[in-house]
């Protein structure tokens, strides 16, 4: 394993293990208000490894749902990382199956995006770095779920104090990151309003999946903006002809 590499990972992600530790913490007390112990939500953190869906599966929890019902709203809100993983899968068929195993693992939101970012600028994605942007992340994220849950009492009704914002926030801020990409704009609407609609007549969680379905398959039948430029420039050398 390259250790510059590994470092290099470890620097970045553990500014993500930063921003991210209100949401561990977040879920830490709410999994204890809702009935969990503290090596239940360390469970929790450890395997699902997904706040969104952990958020998710604790609130149904909390309500005596059946088991497969829950089961299938976490696959619902965590479905993007099938798309994740299949935007990942042309960098990294270098990498050893298990060495595949653990980068499937540990991918979450930030995780895709700087990976995707450093691919598409040239940088070669070696698994020392993906591991230790990885890990940097993981680890603290099961930590401050615990010590989340064991001072969760002293934070109250996380709502009365806005941390419920925290999450959309964050998940604004990534999408922000790609607003480069060619037709950005009407792909992140068409996502937005279909999240919203969906939210409106079929209920959460399937408003997530259902919103990013819309922007994929609008994605798919927009052209990028480089084939637009190569197509009118053949235009123009025909009509010169």
């Amino acid at each position: 394993m390259n250790r510059a590499d590994f470092v290099e990972g470890l620097r970045g992600g553990s500014a993500v293990a930063l921003a991210s530790a209100p949401f561990g913490a977040l879920f830490g007390a709410l999994a204890v208000e809702n009935g969990m112990s503290l090596a239940e939500a360390a469970f929790m953190s450890a395997t699902v490894y997904a706040g969104a869906s952990q958020m998710v599966g604790i609130e149904l929890f909390g309500h005596n749902v059946h088991a497969w019902l829950i089961v299938l709203s976490i696959l619902a809100v965590n479905f993007r990382h099938v798309l994740y993983s299949a935007a990942l899968a042309r960098y990294i068929g270098h990498f050893t199956p298990l060495q595949k195993f653990f980068t499937f693992f540990l991918l979450v939101d930030p995780q895709f995006a700087e990976a995707a970012k450093r691919s598409e600028s040239g940088r070669p994605l070696t698994f020392a770095w993906y591991f230790g942007f990885g890990i940097i992340i993981y680890i603290p994220w099961i930590l401050i779920s615990i010590a989340g849950g064991m001072l969760g009492k002293f934070i109250g009704d996380p709502r009365a104090i806005g941390l419920d914002i925290l999450l959309p926030a964050y998940f604004l801020g990534i999408v922000l990151g790609f607003r480069k990409r060619d037709n950005f704009l009407p792909v992140a609407l068409v996502s937005a309003v279909a999240s919203v609609l969906a939210y409106r007549y079929v209920g959460s969680p399937w408003h997530v999946s259902l919103g990013a379905a819309a922007g994929i398959v609008l994605a798919a039948l927009l052209p990028p903006k480089e084939l637009d430029l190569e197509a009118d420039a053949l235009q123009s050398e025909m009509h010169e002809v």
